[in-house]
């Protein structure tokens, strides 16, 4: 049979029971990877050090070493340093690069941490600034239910990968909704952490009071082993949060909530429902599948209350000031000069910094770049930089006060389906449009979580929002866990990936 859909559970399982080992998990999914390589998810697969990786994980568990994640295979989002592997951010100006040291992230799920096996590197938007994954410098990823379909942005590649069954998990980004818009476009879970939950020690940099990793996987169950493992105080990353909220474990939280038991799990449970989510723009198709899924927490006991975010309209220019202005400083370090893309032909060292960076990053990584350097210039830094981080202070008040009614909060994580790849490439600003109801939820710092709930027009998968107050990441877990008890959504596959 077939373990390419299984939960992490059930790999577990078989990993105990001797019913696989290691090494042949690892096999079969470097196999389905090999032939789905049309999607173009991976960009980066190392068959002998994959299978190294496995050969340990299967000493450890015949010594009865094993962890919960011991020997179960990932792929990691190549925004994620590597050491051994090329992490390119999908862009041309590190096409080449090795890292000499791991991410945080890649040490504690790798090998003598967690123990799971890493299959390869995952294709992104360059610099993980996209809503598409069309912007990668080796090309376009393809959605798994429909190829001619973008997959969403900027962690397409992780996600398609999930949903494709050429691995039971992914680690991605998300700074405006990179992991929870692709997860919904594809029909898989994922979630944002808590701003600081997670280290960015060894994370690319986009913008970093934004940026943060999170696990995708099939359902909310594998997400909660995942984010409990990622997730800690990293002394090496100066945003990491060392408090004793940041410090429970996520696991322990998410045990406790699905405790409940009886026909209703959900009872007293607050739904905060944003009317801002659920105007002129939201597809009719999207809405319909939300409010289908709204109706099931109703019946598992949950209570719906009309909330208000007054300020959602502004979370996107907000976002497209404060997020530019800070890759605008995080990309000046790409220059060509101690690493990474450098043109072959300049005439002084000016000449080559600007061929090498007019040759190495691709348009929208530009679009962003001047875009964060006109703002932060003299003149412009009160009028758009400093009054963008007002606005941002606005929406999280927004977010607490509507979180004085609720316990969470529940619409859309995008307003369309998957649209077809190549449409939306002119219209920077009606791409941009897309990230309207995950911007806010970043700009907070707030954990979101995105839930398969349904399928829309073409067949597309529709994802479910999940938004908790700060460090309750185990309640939304959970909370998506007793709805996937009920529903089948997160188990459909994409046909020809069965």
């Amino acid at each position: 049979m077939s373990r390419a859909f299984q939960s992490l559970a059930a790999l577990r399982s078989a990993l105990d029971a001797g019913e696989v080992s290691a090494r042949e998990l690892a096999g079969m999914f470097l196999a389905r990877a090999e032939r789905a390589a049309s999607l173009n998810a991976f960009l980066h697969i190392d068959r002998e050090r994959t299978l190294a990786e496995a050969d340990v994980a299967d000493r450890r568990i015949a010594a009865g070493e094993a962890g919960p994640l011991t020997g179960i295979p990932l792929a990691h989002k190549d925004i994620f340093v590597t050491q051994g592997w090329r992490s390119t951010a999908g862009s041309r100006m590190l096409s080449n690069y090795q890292s000499p040291f791991d991410a945080t992230v890649v040490e504690k799920l790798g090998p003598q941490q967690a123990g799971m096996v890493c299959l390869g590197k995952l294709n992104c938007d360059e610099y993980a600034m996209g809503s598409s994954n069309e912007n990668s410098a080796f090309g376009a990823v393809q959605n798994p239910w429909d190829p001619a379909r973008v997959p969403g942005g900027s962690s397409g590649g992780s996600a398609a990968a999930v949903a494709a069954g050429l691995t039971p998990a992914a680690t991605g980004t998300d700074t405006g909704g990179s992991l929870r818009q692709p997860a919904a476009m594809c029909g898989i879970t994922a979630i944002k952490p808590t701003y600081g939950r997670v280290s960015r020690f060894g994370m690319i940099a986009f913008a970093s009071s934004l940026d943060q990793g999170g696990p995708m996987a099939h359902s909310a169950e594998d997400c909660a082993l995942l984010l409990d493992a990622m997730s800690g105080f990293d002394p090496r990353d100066s945003t990491s949060l060392d408090t004793p909220e940041a410090a429970k474990s996520i696991l322990q939280s998410y045990n406790g909530a699905i405790a409940t038991p009886g026909a209703q799990p959900l009872q007293g449970l607050r739904i905060g429902v944003p009317a801002e989510f659920f105007g002129a723009g939201l597809a009719p198709d999207v809405a319909a599948a939300v409010e289908t899924a709204l109706v099931e927490f109703e019946k598992l006991g949950a209570q719906r209350v009309a909330v208000s975010l007054p300020r959602t309209q502004l979370s996107i220019p907000a976002y497209y000031v404060i997020a530019p202005a800070e890759a605008s400083s995080n990309l000046s370090r790409f220059d060509g000069v101690r690493y990474g893309h450098r043109a072959a032909d300049y005439r002084d060292l000016n000449d080559m910094i600007e061929r090498s960076r007019a040759e190495g990053f691709g348009a929208e990584v530009k679009r962003r770049i001047l875009t964060g350097a006109y703002v932060l210039s003299h003149g412009y830094y009160d009028a758009y930089y400093l009054q963008a981080q007002r606005v941002r202070r606005l929406i999280g008040e927004d977010f607490q006060n509507a979180f004085r009614q609720c316990d969470l909060i529940m619409g859309p994580v995008a307003p369309t389906t998957a649209w077809p790849i190549g449409q939306k490439n002119n219209d920077p600003v009606a791409m941009y449009l897309e990230d309207i109801f995950t911007l806010g939820v970043s700009l907070a710092g707030l954990p979101g979580m995105s839930v398969p709930c349904g399928f829309g027009a073409n067949n597309m998968p529709v994802g479910l929002q999940i938004i908790g107050n700060y460090f309750d990441e185990g309640r939304m877990l959970a909370t998506a866990h007793r709805y996937q008890q009920v529903t089948d959504w997160h188990a459909r596959k994409p046909e020809g990936f069965a």
